[in-house]
């Protein structure tokens, strides 16, 4: 049988026995994901509150976590903010709120993927296997270091300096800024970055794009909403420039 979603057998071998921490309140949807997820090779913790799973995370430190939004006492929302202050494991959002705003509130504060309630288990498989996937990947041979403008980038340990200062990025931040410093000066469509950064199953996730765009901005850019690093090219896709102009007509996504 052929390696799922396109991974050779080295990294289905990496990712076996990969750590899963699943956060809900409803036991049914507990044993339903725990039955699933062993079915893939992976170890699985199981938390039923905000305040136990901040509790597992220090004890277990899993390398992924499923986490639904709505639960009494310390919910979904505030377990991502504890969470970032101290890790950036991959964090997949499992909620019933299917607005908008309520996926993009979740990204903004440091979530990494978003499914709504009721889902199919196929499509829930493929996102946490993308997820990891695209996690792995950090470890992969890092290359020499690279100045682009005023940002220098270092993948052997994984810093980003602007202008000398250090800064701190997510690793879905730190992949985006990766893949537009690399085709520095060259226009990337949104398609090509979806696929590259987050793989082909988020093709059509064009909010994605536009909320890490608007968070390397506010982490890269002198002025966020006037941006002179990260071009928007209106329809296409997006520019890293090098050597910026001294037009400020630019515009956001």
């Amino acid at each position: 049988m052929a390696p799922p979603f396109g991974l050779g057998s080295l990294q289905v071998l990496r990712l076996m026995g990969t750590k899963v921490l699943i956060v809900d309140d409803d036991p049914v949807i507990i044993k339903f994901l725990r039955a699933n997820l062993k079915m893939e090779g992976w170890d699985v913790l199981t938390a039923s509150n905000g305040s136990q799973a901040l509790i597992v995370m220090e004890e277990e430190l899993p390398e992924l976590v499923i986490l639904d939004i709505m639960m009494p006492g310390i919910d979904g929302y505030d377990v991502i903010r504890n969470l970032r202050k101290w890790t950036q494991v991959p964090i997949l959002v499992l909620s019933a709120r299917g607005e908008l705003s309520d996926k993009v509130t979740c990204l903004n504060i440091g979530a990494d993927d978003y499914l709504t309630k009721p889902f199919g288990i196929e499509e829930l498989i493929a996102r946490v296997h993308a997820v990891l996937r695209r996690f792995k990947a950090l470890d992969a041979a890092p290359s020499l270091p690279v100045q682009a403008g005023p940002v220098r980038l270092d993948p052997a340990k994984r810093r980003i300096y602007v202008e000398s200062n250090e800064i701190r990025l997510t690793p879905t931040e730190y992949m985006l800024l990766k893949e537009l410093v690399f085709n520095a000066d060259k226009v990337i469509t949104q398609d090509n970055l979806l696929a590259k950064v987050w793989g082909n199953e988020y093709i059509n996730e064009r909010q994605y794009l536009h909320v890490f765009i608007g968070k390397l901005r506010a982490k890269i850019e002198k002025d966020p909403a006037n941006p002179r690093i990260i071009e928007t090219v209106p329809g296409i896709g997006y520019m890293y420039r090098v050597f910026i102009s001294n037009s400020s007509d630019h515009q956001n996504p």
